[in-house]
């Protein structure tokens, strides 16, 4: 409790002396109504665009954020009673094709020539959206959050093109009013224009950004300046059916084809201008890709990503609360064992210091295993202080319907309820150099019990040469957290970290430095039980090629039987302690070329005085835009004394994405996993025929690797509209 009050103060000092006037707020951008109507066709020859303030004369982030930027970009902004629009003029600095990945939405930043919009239109520094497109037309778009973090699963409506010329590529959007949220009555908002050049390997944005911190951050936007409040979005009611056949079958335990016949629905209604509401019945995410298998080393269950959109769209208010290792609330836990019966979500702002997150979902009971019917519920409720910092307040109930369990049942028990509150102060001051969080959690069951407190905290400091952070954390023995992610409990964690870079006036080096850091871990009674120390050198190229070098040491007192091989069953005893050093290297190639590489490597100890090594690599070729190819590879040697002797793991896994325009995709891949003895095959197939509407076509294989069977099989055929009422 000591070092949790320490780390209140101190980040509440750091608060206190942080705030100050917008950053960049002298980079103003007036924009004002369209003088004639506006076609999205990539041509700069409308009156409008004529009249309209030119943004221009970037400034580069990225080799260097000393200068202007020597590729140039003109940004003209206006609008009209239904749309906000943006015509963009990228110039070329240098001869030859423009470097992008693919056609596919929501490309990957770094590896595309690419411009992108950042606005926040509650002026608040903390939350907004962001579209952009790259120099194919690929679109780009996300919703905000934390101040320059972007979830790219938003997806809405809006209209963009993409046209190239010998000396330039021109974007030109127009973004429906009714697809954003905003302040009724607000005249300025902050924004920010990116600019990605490979060619040039330059990075550049209109208000300027210290390089150590993403051309995202909205603490340094500039003022997007109306000349009268912008319009009433009006009513924006979506209604999102869809349909879906499909069939599958188990060949391990031969049984018959099972078929698939369903309907369900998603509507999306905007209650205000700056308030959603999402609801959601009998949802399905057969198309969504599934999970990369991984050899599993750890003695702690591994986190995978979410990846069903209804959950991630404005879910940062949820699923932002705590720590890596620390969630309350892990959306996964909801719907993945049971079927989902119908959902809501309401999130929003209701001012411009007020932002509440609302989500109930109703699961189906399966029988088969004895799961009851099962409601979970979250509730946030988030409160602006200063500048850019926040406080937020989360309430998490799962909650097993109609269910009094026998003792004597076959089946697994189930609690009747699991609860969690919590309280979370977020640091972001004004200028961005400054970041942290202070948090407690208390975790409520039946009966008194499953009570157990969770506080932890850290502090962050980023300056253009230094950083620094310090962190702590404290899961108490009972805490349980039934919708989320906990991996770990009962354990005290200290984790200081530090690291330089030097930025050399050299035409090839950007930066280098070492960076140094340690965890700790202690049981309750405070005995240490992990320790990890690292020392790393890091160099980084102007081409953004980079290459780290590392070397380790861990300390391990076993809380628990493990096997270090997570395969053979057999396991080291709890108590017993391991200790062993390690080295290792990263290097990532140049995102320009059309063949790019990457690979890492570890050897050294290992568990019970034995030794691993691992290699992974990842080579990848694209026929741009349309094709690209990847192969990853990852290999585990690892060499104990009887009963586990020697053990090799390979994971193989080829990729094949096709954008054959920027509304028809396919995607292949395959995935051998020797630890697991499975062998994916993953298709999907899909064709956006209308703005947000979809057809997909996904088939999956799973086949045992010797003797070489099929496991199972399953093709489905999923049908969207998006219909705005």
């Amino acid at each position: 409790m000591r070092q949790l009050i320490i780390s209140v103060l101190l980040i509440a000092f750091a608060n206190s002396v942080c705030f100050g006037q917008k950053i960049n707020a002298a980079y103003r951008l007036p924009i004002q109504k369209a003088v004639s109507p506006i076609t999205i066709d990539g041509v700069l020859d409308e009156k409008a665009w004529e009249l309209a303030e030119v943004a221009t004369n970037f400034f580069m982030i990225a080799p260097m954020d000393t200068s202007y930027a020597q590729v140039q970009t003109d940004v003209r902004m206006t609008y009209d009673e239904q749309n906000l629009y943006i015509i963009v003029v990228n110039h070329h600095l240098m001869e030859g094709p423009y470097m992008v990945e693919s056609l596919r939405r929501d490309f990957s930043f770094g590896k595309n020539d690419n411009f992108l919009l950042f606005m926040d239109p509650f002026d608040d520094q903390t939350n907004g959206f962001t579209f952009g497109a790259n120099a194919a037309g690929a679109q780009w778009d996300g919703i905000m959050f934390n101040g320059g973090s972007v979830d790219l699963s938003w997806d809405n409506k809006w209209t963009s093109e993409v046209k190239n010329y010998e000396d330039k590529w021109i974007f030109e959007a127009a973004i429906p009013f009714k697809s954003i949220r905003y302040k009724k009555g607000i005249k300025e908002w902050g924004i920010n224009f990116s600019r990605l050049d490979l060619k040039a390997t330059e990075k550049s944005g209109w208000a300027p950004v210290p390089r150590q911190f993403p051309s995202a951050s909205l603490a340094y936007t500039g003022i997007l300046v109306w000349d009268n409040p912008p319009p009433s979005a009006g009513a924006n009611v979506s209604i999102i059916p869809y349909a879906l056949g499909g069939v599958s079958r188990d060949f391990e335990s031969k049984s018959s084809n099972i078929y698939r016949r369903e309907v369900g629905i998603d509507a999306k209604i905007a209650l205000t201008s700056s308030l959603n509401l999402d609801l959601t019945v009998n949802p399905d995410f057969s198309q969504v890709e599934v999970d990369r298998q991984v050899t599993n080393l750890d003695r702690f269950e591994l986190f995978f990503p979410e990846r069903r959109q209804f959950f991630l769209e404005n879910g940062d208010l949820f699923a932002n609360f705590g720590y890596s290792t620390i969630r309350p609330f892990f959306s996964r836990r909801t719907g993945l064992n049971a079927p989902i019966q119908f959902g809501a979500r309401l999130s929003g702002k209701i001012n411009k210091d007020w932002r509440i997150g609302a989500m109930n979902m109703q699961t189906g009971e399966v029988e088969s295993d004895g799961l009851p019917s099962q409601n979970f519920t979250v509730l946030a409720l988030q409160r602006q202080v200063g500048a850019r910092s926040n406080i937020t307040g989360i309430l998490i109930n799962k909650q097993s319907l109609n269910y009094d369990p026998d003792p004597k049942s076959e089946h697994p028990l189930y609690s009747q309820f699991n609860r969690n509150a919590g309280l979370e102060y977020n640091l972001a001051s004004s200028n961005n150099l400054w970041t942290g969080k202070a948090m407690v959690l208390k975790s409520f069951g039946p009966d008194g019990t499953q009570e157990g407190f969770v506080h932890a905290a850290n502090l962050k400091y980023a300056s253009g040469n230094l950083s620094w952070n310090w962190q702590h954390e404290y899961v108490s023995e009972n805490y349980t957290a039934e919708v989320g992610f906990v991996p770990r409990n009962g354990f005290y964690k200290i984790s200081p970290t530090v690291a330089y870079r030097w930025f050399p006036k050299s035409e090839k080096i950007l930066s280098h430095g070492p960076d140094v850091g340690t965890t700790f871990f202690f049981n309750t009674t405070g005995q240490q039980t992990d320790k990890i120390i690292n020392a790393a050198y890091s160099v980084r190229w102007r081409s953004q090629s980079n290459l780290t070098v590392w070397m380790g040491h861990d300390f391990v007192r076993l809380q628990r039987p493990f096997d270090p091989t997570n395969f053979s069953g057999e396991t080291l005893p709890a108590g017993s302690i391991h200790k062993w050093n390690s080295l290792g290297a990263e290097y990532n190639s140049k995102p320009q070329s059309l063949f790019t590489y990457s690979f890492s490597t570890r050897m050294g100890g290992y568990y019970a005085d034995g030794d691993r090594f691992n290699i992974s690599s990842e080579l990848g070729y694209r026929f741009q835009p349309f094709v690209s190819i990847a192969m990853s590879s990852n290999y585990n040697r690892i060499v104990l004394p009887e009963p586990w002797n020697t053990t090799n793991f390979w994971l193989v896994g080829p990729r094949l994405d096709i954008t054959m325009t920027n509304t028809v995709f396919f995607t292949a891949f395959v995935q051998y996993n020797e630890q697991i003895e499975n062998i994916n095959l993953n298709t999907r197939f899909q064709w956006r025929f209308k703005p947000a509407s979809d057809l997909f076509i996904v088939y999956t294989d799973n086949y045992l690797p010797a003797p070489f069977y099929t496991k199972n099989r399953s093709i489905v055929l999923k049908f969207t509209y998006w219909w705005n009422v």
